[in-house]
């Protein structure tokens, strides 16, 4: 085990943790401990695990990969856990950045521990030369009603409550809020009358594309367009002032990313929009699923390229998939997606599939300097 020593307040310590080798592996007492605090987080603040990792998620990502090292964190005092952090550095893009995450046990919440386990935190990454911090923080849609105090995003568009706890907690540290993002629910499976009316609507838009679909791991002719795809996907969506650099995205990282998921027990489904006259994948959504969690699927990346746009590519994708989803995972009853405030075409056509706002999550920034 990796042991990083320490901020300490009487016998607090906040120790880096070995994660397994596989989901199957022995002697992974820490790593449940923190899967456990995880959980325990996401059932009080939404009241179920839809949106948490399995174990088995958990696992596989934070032993990291060839494009960001990923660390993970235990506070106890006297022994006991009560709290937990997270580290990821990006390896081959945004090498000046790094993601940080705190959680505290309920019963050891206001003491100062959430203070040094960030601290702790954000000197390990200013160690390893990185000069901004990103957060992120989700709530449900009902903490800001009508009437509730609220920090406005820098973007101009979305907001977090201003007294909530992990936005005082933010402030107080010198994190500025960037972006706000909306999490919207879809009961599933969509109607099909709505998504034919939707389907009408854009398909004579739609001329000169034709539609292609897979399950798991994309085929071979595709992966090389698709990896451009993947690559637009970290530039072309609002990013507000985050000032994210683009990722480079080929068949090598497509297959990592598939080889990762399909290992933790999760299946995908992919809609595409393929260009006539060029061959080339112009557009592409993804749905994914866990058999641990068969309730909900997750609505991932959607993207137009450039070029591709005012063409209703976005919608027909999206019930494309979602079609397919109501094949492959019949006892799935909602889907999950996020969108930016500012993605107002995405979000429009979100909304005329049917999703409703569900949560929000604020998006962090710190920059030294």
């Amino acid at each position: 085990m990796s042991t990083s020593n320490i901020s300490a307040r009487g016998e607090l310590s906040v120790e880096r943790i070995a994660v397994p080798k596989s989901p199957a592996a022995s002697g992974s007492a820490d790593f449940s401990a923190f899967q456990q605090l995880a959980e325990a987080h996401e059932l009080e603040l939404w009241g179920n695990l839809d949106r948490c990792a399995t174990f088995a998620e958990a696992v596989l990502f934070w032993q990291g990969n060839n494009y960001e090292e990923r660390q993970v964190f235990l506070a106890r005092l006297d022994g006991t856990v009560v709290g937990s952090g997270t580290l990821t550095l990006p390896l081959s893009e945004n090498t000046t950045t790094a993601g940080v995450d705190v959680v505290v046990s309920a019963p050891y919440r206001r003491r100062g521990f959430g203070s040094l386990i960030l601290k702790e935190l954000e000197g390990i990454a200013r160690g390893r030369g990185r000069v901004s911090f990103d957060a992120y923080c989700g709530a449900p849609i009902q903490l800001v009603a009508p009437g509730t105090e609220v920090l406005e995003s820098k973007s101009g568009a979305g907001c977090v409550p201003l007294n909530a706890a992990p936005t005082r907690f933010a402030l107080h540290h010198g994190y500025s809020l960037e972006q706000v993002e909306t999490s919207s629910l879809l009961p599933f499976p969509a109607p099909e009358a709505l998504l034919r009316k939707c389907e009408a609507e854009v398909a004579p838009k739609a001329l000169g594309y034709s539609l292609v679909t897979w399950r798991g791991s994309c085929p071979e002719d595709l992966v090389d367009t698709f990896s451009r795809l993947k690559g637009l996907m970290s530039t072309e969506v609002p990013l507000a002032g985050l000032g994210w650099e683009g990722e480079e995205w080929d068949a090598a990282r497509v297959r990592q990313d598939e080889v990762t998921w399909q290992a933790s027990g999760g299946d995908s489904l992919t809609a595409a929009a393929r260009h006539d006259a060029t061959g080339e994948l112009a557009a592409y959504t993804v749905l994914t699923y866990r058999d641990a969690r068969p309730a909900v699927i997750y609505q991932e990346d959607t993207l137009v390229a450039p070029g591709h746009r005012g063409h209703g590519l976005g919608m027909v994708i999206k019930i494309a998939n979602l079609r397919s989803a109501k094949d492959s995972w019949p006892g799935a009853t909602s889907v999950l997606t996020w969108n930016a405030n500012e993605n107002r075409h995405m979000l429009a056509i979100n909304i005329a599939l049917g999703f409703k706002p569900s949560g929000f999550e604020g998006e962090w920034q710190k920059r030294l300097g």
